[in-house]
């Protein structure tokens, strides 16, 4: 067994090596004596070490490797060897293991105690190397998972409800026979939703089990359990946490509420709907504590975000903001109202539900069933001297032509609407109803947007395009000196869920209003438009602006392609659609 290395002094060994001065030691030491942190960490956070160099003459000085662990491929069984709480305890992670002995990752290889614990706990001779603390911390929210522990309360769960849990509608709130399992159950289903950074989860029952889905990066991963009676149970309580009808089972429902996990404030939206076999139950989750994001971090290339910023600080108008649900539409929207959220404007929000509560801004949650529909918010809200309103969505033709007229009468308007790109919304209003004079008038621009999955850093390696996909390439007379650099994908690792892919950026077409355009509005005139709209200054269609990020290797050309409106299935084809073919077709229709 590899015994640990006798204790020294780290600072002595900073100044031998001449990484610090003895001036910065005591001031690091000063400073310790103030935090309570190991000096390590407060050399590294005073900006005096780097820490992979500070780990790197620890390596060397210990005679243990170094492992970089988000470049490192774990072998799940060997981790789950260390319990997730005694991994956390001592910063430690089971890496791999030779001839019986494991290798053990450890922030701290000086801590004895921990050491010895870690021997004592796995039965193994064990073997040090030394790893990141803040890597660490971030790689066992990743392997550490809960689906293990979803899976046992689930069968606990089971187990206590026996053969009456169809008749737990009628337990109470304070009732102590289900309630332990089923918060026990809930609350490791948000932590495990929020260490995979999931948006939403999915409860869904089938005839003989119950699927548990989340959807990370816009992609849905699942969980199978087979305690089909569990459904009924968790359904129940959501319910009551939510403020719902918990006898109503025939008509879907909505509600909200908020739970802290992890130290994160999350707001969660309940929906509920009867299906074949029991109640579905869908969960939004939005992470309250992430603070407000500005337009600088949605992803939107520089020029176009430079002509948006101009075109929302016009005083009147209407700006659209349009894609499928899920598209990011509301964040883009928040981070315009961020921007114009000053003490001299006054802003007022109609939204169907309010997502992120703003400070100084006047928010009205929408309620259908006692008559407080989006025309009837703005109509009122027009009488309360708003300079910025924001419409949660276009639906239908009064919110339409109310909210052009707002347009019209010195009011910015801000608003979504349901289309695939941004030349088909201004038709889109007048198909709606809208007298093309009134959009014509008031239309400032429109911004549509997507989704994209980002590469994974950790795993991402050079690809090669098949023939069938260099053909569908040509269509977008790519220059080759754009090509040289290549495409890149994620081959799959921990980090990714072994998906390839970790996080989203958005993807953006702006359409900004020209007399040609105008003119065609007013004539009604689709094919007209479409022309003037191509040859705009800033236009350029959302696969284009795709393209560009898989040609930085920040996407691959599978999320380009369901992007362009092109499927793989394409790429075979006799004859390969171009985006202008797909722009022009989609104008016409």
């Amino acid at each position: 067994m590899t015994e640990p290395k006798k204790k020294i002094r780290l600072g002595d060994l900073l100044v031998h090596n001449d990484v610090i001065s003895e001036q910065q030691l005591m001031t690091a030491l000063r400073e310790q004596k103030n935090t309570g942190r190991k000096l390590g960490r407060t050399l590294i956070d005073l900006g005096y070490v780097d820490e992979d160099n500070l780990l790197n003459i620890l390596s060397r000085q210990l005679e243990v490797p170094f492992v970089q662990l988000r470049h490192y491929r774990f072998n799940n069984e060997l981790v789950k060897k260390l319990p997730e709480a005694m991994a956390r305890r001592f910063r430690s992670i089971v890496l791999d293991e030779q001839g019986g002995e494991l290798l053990i990752g450890m922030a701290d290889p000086f801590d004895i105690f921990a050491y010895d614990e870690l021997v004592r706990i796995l039965k193994q001779p064990v073997r040090q190397a030394v790893v990141s603390e803040s890597e660490l911390l971030n790689t066992l929210d990743l392997v550490y998972r809960r689906t293990d522990e979803i899976a046992s309360l689930a069968e606990e769960l089971e187990d206590e409800l026996g053969d009456d849990a169809f008749d737990l509608a009628d337990l109470s709130a304070e009732s102590e026979s289900a309630e332990a399992p089923v918060v026990k159950l809930l609350q490791t289903l948000f932590e495990d939703a929020v260490q995979a950074r999931s948006s939403d989860i999915h409860i869904e029952p089938d005839e003989t089990l119950v699927r548990i889905r989340q959807r990370v990066d816009g992609v849905l991963q699942e969980q199978v359990m087979k305690e089909k009676k569990v459904n009924a149970a968790l359904v129940l309580r959501l319910k009551l946490m939510a403020g719902l009808n918990i006898s109503e089972k025939r008509l879907p429902q909505d509600g909200r509420f908020n739970i802290r996990v992890k130290g994160r404030s999350i707001d969660v939206r309940v929906s509920t709907m009867p299906v074949q076999y029991g109640e579905s139950v869908v969960m939004r989750l939005l992470d309250q504590s992430k603070g407000m994001l500005n337009l600088d971090g949605t992803g939107m290339p520089e020029n176009l975000l430079t002509r948006f910023r101009q075109m929302i600080r016009k005083p009147h108008g209407m700006i659209l903001v349009t894609g499928p649900t899920g598209s990011g539409k509301t964040t883009t929207l928040y981070g315009a109202l961020n921007e114009l959220n000053r003490p001299e404007v006054k802003i007022i929000t109609a939204e169907d539900p309010v997502e992120y509560r703003l400070p100084r801004i006047t928010q009205v949650q929408v309620n259908p069933k006692i008559g407080l529909e989006f025309a009837s918010v703005l109509r009122a809200a027009l009488r309360q001297d708003p300079d910025v309103i924001l419409v949660g969505e276009m639906r239908d033709r009064e919110t339409v032509e109310i909210g052009l007229r707002a347009a019209m009468t010195g009011h910015l308007v801000l608003s979504t609407l349901h289309t695939n790109d941004s030349i088909s919304s201004a038709m889109r209003l007048i198909d709606m109803g809208a007298e093309p004079f009134l959009v014509a008038s008031s239309l400032l621009g429109v911004v549509a947007q997507r989704l994209v999955r980002r590469v994974c850093d950790n795993c991402a390696e050079a690809y090669e395009p098949t023939e069938q996909e260099r053909i569908w390439l040509d269509s977008f007379h790519l220059n080759p000196l754009d090509l040289e650099a290549g495409f890149v994908k994620g081959r799959g690792c921990y980090q990714c869920s072994n998906t390839g892919y970790r996080g989203r950026v958005g993807v953006y077409e702006l359409l900004e209003m020209n007399e040609p355009m105008l003119d065609a509005l007013r004539q009604k005139d689709v094919a007209a438009f479409t022309r003037a709209a191509r040859l705009g200054d800033v236009y350029r269609p959302l696969g284009q602006c795709a393209m560009d990020y898989a040609l930085r290797g920040v996407t691959t050309l599978e999320e380009v392609a369901r992007v362009a409106a092109t499927s793989e299935a394409d790429f075979g084809g006799s004859r390969t659609k171009t985006l202008a073919d797909l722009a022009v077709e989609e104008g016409m229709a």
